[in-house]
C-alpha cells in the first residue's frame, strides 16, 4: 500500500516560562481561524514550571479560578516554514491575551515588548544579536540515563580531546549541520558563523544583530527549534542544557546589544575619546545582575557552569575585549560600538534574557552611572568586584526581593517566576544524588 500522506498544518507557538514552546497543531485547511484570532488556550499553560505542572497551589492561576482560556494572537512575522513537516507547514509565533483583550502578564514576549516601549518613548532602538551555544548528543539518553558525544566524534569509545575551532568536528557532523543551515536559510534567520566550540559534539551559531529585539529573541527561539528537529532526523538529539557533562564546557547564550537613536545613530559610540555612556550602561547591568541572574540561569543545573576557571563568568565585572568578564566591550568607536553580556546559558529564556538585559541597560541610559574600574587582561578583577552566586536558592530569593525586576517584569511576574523556581530549588535540594551516595555512604 502507498504510504499515507499527511496533510500540512500550522503550528501556532506559545513561548513558556522556560523557553518551551507549546500551542495547537491546525490542519491548513482550518488555518482562517489562527488569523482570526479565535484560538485558546488556558493561560496557565505560561505557567507551567520544568515538569509541565500549573503549580495551582501555590500561584492560584490555574483550577483555582476555573483555568479560564486565554488568545493566541500570532505574530505574522514569526510566520515560517516548518522544514521537517509535511510539505507546505508553518509555524507562527502568538502572544497570549487574556480575554478582555490585553497582554497577559505571563507571556514572556509581552514583558519583552513591554521594555521595547520604554526604548521607544525615549526615541530609542535596541539593535541585538545572539550567540547560541548548544551539544549534539546520541540518541540513546533515555537509555544511558546520561549523554555521550556522537559516535563520528569518538575513538575507541572516547571524545577526541578539546573540538575548539576545529573544522575536522565540523566536518564529521557536517551532515547535520548543514541540514541546521538549510532550515535556518528556509526560515530566514540570520545565522551567520558555525564554529565547533570546545566540548566534544558542541557548537555555536552566530545569529546576526537585529534593530528589534522581539525579533531577535524570535529568531534564537527558531533555531534552537531547529537544532533540535535536524537532530532528530539525523538520529541525534540537541541540548542546550548548561552544563550536560562535568567534566567538559557549558553552553553559553551571549548577547551583543547596541543602542540606535531616531536617526540611527549608535549612542554608544564613543567616537575616539571616553566611552561614557558605554560604561554608564555597563554599570545599569551590573548593577542588577545578581538581581537577574535567577533568568540567566534558570535552573539547577545552571549553576554548575560557574566554574573558576573557565569563561563563563564568575565575577560581575567588566572589560574591553576581556572574554573573561561578564560584560565584554568588545567595540568602543563606531557603528560597531556595543556590550556583550556573557552570563546567561544555553537554557536561558530569550526573551526574559533580552527583557532583563535592556532593563539594566536603561538604567544606564536614564543616569550617568560609573561601573567602576574595568578588569584588564591578566589580572584579577579590581578589589571589592562582587561575585554571582553558585546556588539557585540563593539566587530565588534574589530574584523575588529585587525592585528592579518588579518593575521591569511586574510584580505578578516575579511572585509567579519566583515561587515557581522556588520550588524547583526546593525540590533539587531534597534529591540525594549518586553523588552523595558514592561518597558519604562509604565514610559516614
Amino acid at each position: 500500500m502507498p504510504a499515507e500522506i499527511v496533510p500540512p498544518h500550522i503550528e501556532i507557538l506559545l513561548v513558556g516560562m522556560n523557553g518551551d514552546l507549546r500551542g495547537k497543531r491546525i490542519p491548513l485547511a482550518a488555518e482562517k481561524k489562527v488569523w482570526d484570532d479565535t484560538v485558546r488556550l488556558p493561560s496557565s499553560t505560561q505557567s507551567l514550571d520544568i515538569w509541565g505542572d500549573d503549580n495551582d497551589d501555590i500561584t492560584g492561576l490555574s483550577l483555582t479560578i476555573g483555568d479560564p482560556d486565554g488568545v493566541c494572537l500570532p505574530d505574522k512575522r514569526s510566520l515560517a516554514p516548518m522544514p521537517w513537516g509535511p510539505e507546505g507547514s508553518v509555524q507562527v509565533l502568538s502572544t497570549m491575551h487574556e480575554m478582555d483583550g490585553s497582554p497577559s502578564f505571563m507571556d514572556p514576549r509581552a514583558i519583552l515588548a513591554s521594555v521595547l516601549k520604554r526604548y521607544a518613548e525615549r526615541g530609542f532602538t535596541p539593535v541585538v544579536a545572539t550567540e547560541l551555544e548548544f551539544y549534539v548528543v546520541q540518541d540513546d539518553w533515555r537509555e544511558t540515563g546520561k549523554p555521550r558525544p556522537p559516535e563520528k566524534l569518538m575513538y575507541r569509545g572516547e571524545p577526541n580531546g578539546f573540538q575548539l575551532y576545529d573544522m575536522s568536528a565540523v566536518d564529521a557532523l557536517d551532515d547535520y549541520l548543514q541540514t541546521v543551515r538549510a532550515w535556518a536559510k528556509a526560515q530566514d534567520l540570520p545565522a551567520d558563523a558555525t564554529t565547533a566550540e570546545f566540548g566534544p559534539g558542541q557548537f555555536e551559531i552566530n545569529l546576526l544583530h537585529r534593530a528589534d529585539a522581539l525579533a531577535a529573541a524570535d529568531d534564537c527561539i527558531y533555531l534552537k527549534r531547529i537544532a533540535e528537529q535536524a537532530a532528530r532526523k539525523h538520529g541525534l538529539k540537541s541540548t542546550c542544557m548548561a552544563k550536560p557533562y562535568a567534566d567538559q564546557a557549558g553552553s553559553g547564550l551571549h548577547v551583543h546589544a547596541s543602542i540606535i537613536d531616531r536617526d540611527g545613530n549608535n549612542i554608544l559610540d564613543a567616537r575616539g575619546g571616553d566611552p561614557v555612556r558605554l560604561r554608564s550602561v555597563c554599570a545599569g547591568m551590573l548593577n542588577t545582575m545578581r538581581d537577574a541572574q535567577l533568568i540567566f540561569a534558570p535552573f539547577a543545573n545552571s549553576y554548575r557552569r560557574f566554574q573558576p576557571g573557565s569563561f563563563a563568568p564568575v565575577d560581575i565585572d567588566w572589560g574591553f575585549g576581556h572574554r573573561g568578564t561578564a560584560i565584554r566591550i568588545p567595540d568602543k568607536d563606531g557603528p560597531a560600538a556595543r556590550i556583550e553580556h556573557r552570563v546567561a546559558g544555553a537554557d536561558a529564556n530569550p526573551y526574559l534574557l533580552l527583557t532583563a538585559i535592556l532593563g539594566g541597560m536603561l538604567i544606564g541610559l536614564d543616569e550617568t552611572l560609573d561601573p567602576g574600574p574595568a578588569t584588564e587582561p591578566g589580572k584579577e578583577p579590581p578589589a571589592g568586584t562582587k561575585r554571582l552566586t553558585h546556588d539557585f536558592l540563593t539566587a530565588v530569593e534574589d530574584f523575588s526581593a529585587s525592585p528592579f525586576i518588579k518593575d521591569v517584569f511586574g510584580e505578578r511576574y516575579q511572585k509567579l517566576y519566583g515561587d515557581t523556581k522556588r520550588k524547583e530549588a526546593i525540590t533539587f535540594l531534597r534529591t540525594v544524588s549518586d553523588f552523595d551516595y558514592r561518597t558519604y555512604l562509604p565514610r559516614i
